[in-house]
Formats: C-alpha cells, sequence, structure tokens
C-alpha cells in the first residue's frame, strides 16, 4: 500500500457499515554489500529504478541511498498479506543480487554510520533534511507499518484510541533493533528512540472524535507547523489519504512470518475491539503518560521484561500479557481468517525476537559482521 499523497479516496460522510479489515503492510531493507554485510549505497546502480519495471509504485526510495521501502497492495486477509510480502521481497532479492546486492530486514544496521551514508536525491528528501537537520541525516533506522481498513473516520479514531493500549505489548514482539553503530545499546528497540528525536511521534493523545483530531491538524497547518498530516509520525495514527488506520510502532522483523503475525495480531485487535463497539461497549482509555512507561519497558526489555497492567494497577511478564492478548482476540481470528499467522507469536515467544536472536548470534560469535550476515541469512529465509 503505498503512502503516496493522492487525496481523499473516500467520503466521510457515507462509510460503509462495517470496516472492511484490509491489511496493508510496508517495510523497508537494508541493502548491503554481500561480502562485508555493511550497507551499501544502491543509487549509482539504478537498482530503484529496475525494480520499478517489476515492481511499479510498490517499491520506492528512502531517505538513505541503502535503504529501500516496499509495499503491498490492499489485502483482504492475511493470506494475500503473506503472499504479496513474500512475492516482493522475492522480488527484491533477486534484483539485488543481480546488482551484486543483498538485503536485510530489521530495523537498525549493527554496526553502519549514519554519517557514511548518502541521501537518495529528492527534493522532499532535501527539504527534510533541511528542517530536521542531523536529526533527518541520522535516521538510518527501517521500519514496518500495517493499514488497516476502518472506512468511518469516527470509528477509525475510537479504534485507536482503545489500541493505544496494546501498542507496546505489540512493540515488544516486534523488537528487532538492538545494536547502533557498533555498539550493544542494552534496548531491544533503538529504532524507538531514535524516531523519537522527531516532533510528533510516539503514542498519540486522546481525541474525543474526528473533528478534534482534524481541528488539531489544522491548527498546525495554519501557524505552519506541518504542510500536512503525513507529518503527524505517531506510532498509530489515521492515516490522512487513505481509509485506514496505520500502525507505526514495530520494529522491522527478519522473517517474513514475524512481520505477517504481527500485521495479523494488529488487524485482530481492531476487529475485536470493533466487536466491543458495535455492542455499545468499549475498551478501557487510558492516558497517554500511563501508556508510555509501558512504551519504554518495551523498548528496554522486549519480550523478556514486564509490562504494566494498567487495570489489575501491577506490572506482570510480557509474555503473559501478550498471552492474554492473544487470548482476548480468540473470538476473532476465525473470521479474519488468520489464526496460523496470529498463533505465530506463540513461536516468536518461544524462540525470542529479532533483537534476542541478534544478540544470541553475537554472544556466539563476538562478530557483528555475522549478525548482519544472520540478518540477511533470515530475512530471505523461504524465498
Amino acid at each position: 500500500m503505498s503512502s503516496e499523497d493522492v487525496g481523499i479516496l473516500f467520503d466521510p460522510a457515507n462509510p460503509y457499515e462495517r470496516p472492511s479489515f484490509t491489511l496493508g503492510i510496508e517495510e523497508e531493507y537494508m541493502v548491503l554489500d554481500p561480502e562485508t554485510y555493511d550497507l551499501k549505497s544502491h543509487v549509482e546502480l539504478g537498482l530503484l529504478s529496475k525494480g520499478q519495471e517489476v515492481l511499479h509504485e510498490h517499491i520506492k526510495p528512502e531517505m538513505h541511498g541503502s535503504m529501500l521501502e516496499i509495499g503491498t497492495g490492499i489485502c483482504n486477509n492475511v493470506s494475500e498479506a503473506y503472499a504479496e510480502v513474500k512475492k516482493i521481497r522475492g522480488i527484491v532479492s533477486d534484483l539485488a543480487g543481480q546488482n551484486g546486492l543483498i538485503i536485510g530486514a530489521a530495523s537498525t544496521h549493527p554496526f553502519a554510520r549514519w554519517e557514511d551514508q548518502e541521501i537518495y536525491p529528492d527534493e522532499r528528501y532535501k527539504i527534510l533534511v533541511e528542517d530536521m537537520q542531523v536529526l533527518a541525516r541520522s535516521l538510518l533506522i527501517f521500519g514496518m507499518h500495517v493499514h488497516i481498513g476502518i472506512e468511518n473516520r469516527e470509528v477509525q479514531i475510537q479504534l485507536m484510541n482503545e489500541m493505544r493500549y496494546f501498542m507496546p505489548h505489540i512493540l515488544a514482539i516486534s523488537t528487532n533493533s538492538p545494536f547502533w553503530e557498533g555498539i550493544d545499546t542494552g534496548l531491544k528497540s533503538y529504532r524507538s528512540k531514535i524516531f523519537e528525536r522527531f516532533p510528533r511521534t510516539a503514542l498519540p493523545d486522546l481525541f474525543s472524535s474526528y473533528s478534534e483530531y482534524q481541528n488539531y491538524v489544522n491548527l498546525l497547518v495554519k501557524t505552519g507547523s506541518i504542510d500536512n498530516a503525513k507529518k503527524i509520525w505517531w506510532d498509530i495514527r489515521p492515516h490522512p489519504f487513505f481509509p485506514t488506520l496505520e500502525v507505526r510502532i514495530c520494529d522491522l522483523p527478519m522473517r517474513i512470518e514475524e512481520t505477517v503475525a504481527i500485521a495479523a495480531i494488529c488487524q485482530a485487535v481492531a476487529a475485536k475491539l470493533y466487536s466491543l463497539y458495535e455492542k455499545n461497549l468499549s475498551f478501557r482509555e487510558y492516558r497517554r503518560s500511563l501508556l508510555m512507561e509501558n512504551k519504554w519497558r518495551a523498548v528496554r526489555y522486549g519480550l523478556d521484561g514486564k509490562l504494566i497492567d494498567w487495570g489489575r494497577q501491577r506490572e506482570m511478564p510480557a509474555r503473559e500479557l501478550i498471552k492474554e492478548l492473544l487470548l482476548f482476540v480468540d473470538d476473532v481470528v476465525d473470521d479474519l481468517g488468520s489464526r496460523k499467522q496470529v498463533e505465530y507469536i506463540y513461536e516468536i515467544m518461544e524462540m525470542g525476537s529479532g533483537a534476542d536472536r541478534q544478540l544470541r548470534v553475537f554472544r556466539e560469535t563476538g562478530s557483528l559482521r555475522e549478525v548482519a550476515k544472520y540478518i540477511h541469512e533470515e530475512s530471505t529465509r523461504g524465498l
């Protein structure tokens, strides 16, 4: 699902009766040298233009020349999403190989330096660097976004308010960025802290209605803070141009199965909360300040830490609360056709998140090159 500025694609005054819960997935891949496993720019090799001949709008540049962004089309279910991600990742991997390169999927590179990276020659990146300066140039991180089809804007806001509670749980599952410029950061998701340097990031506040959210956007535009709502980079947001709720908190996992499992749990949470909404029920809404405590715990410890159950008002092992989340959505996954994909999260908890596995390889080998090699191998597993 491309995130180009294409205008509003639906009429908010005439929404569908029920959300479609379609899926779109965006991933940002590392482009790597096959000998050193360091990042390598694809710009002079024309890899992007070659990819666009095959994938058209499903592949785009990102700010750094050693990064490629891909996006699926609109998928009706997680099986379609899996097939699309696997196809696109396979094509990108093949094209990279034909040009003497390889790809990797993780949210930070183990040892590459942002200072050494080429900025992709595009006017919008030039403007971003001018605006954000070193914050933009050092943004050498790779993310994953999940779009969930929710056509009614008021329903989007209601579900966003409630889904915020589960964002730290989902981040803990996806954590995959423990290293930065050759250093073990001690965090499972260092990407999250790098991105939070930008304004208008992290978890959003509560909004009572779509009109309150729109008034917020209009005020920022009026005061020259932003020129459009795409510059609101929250962990979960109403997409400004598509009829989707966009989950942006995740690190980029290595395996395709992990990507699709995380997309499936995001979709299932939305569907579960909507099923309550249909019955005039709702999940408890919490202040951003409380939810950010859990986000920090997910960033720092991932699956191995404790999250706070704000209802019980006590901390509990992250794995326990994630198992409770899986039980919470259990009655909607069969209708969505996603039971297999959602239950893959049990396997992630067993083998560890990407961050856990990267750290394991480093402990066993003492080599960050071996970690980068492992990222590549896991990212192309099964292609």
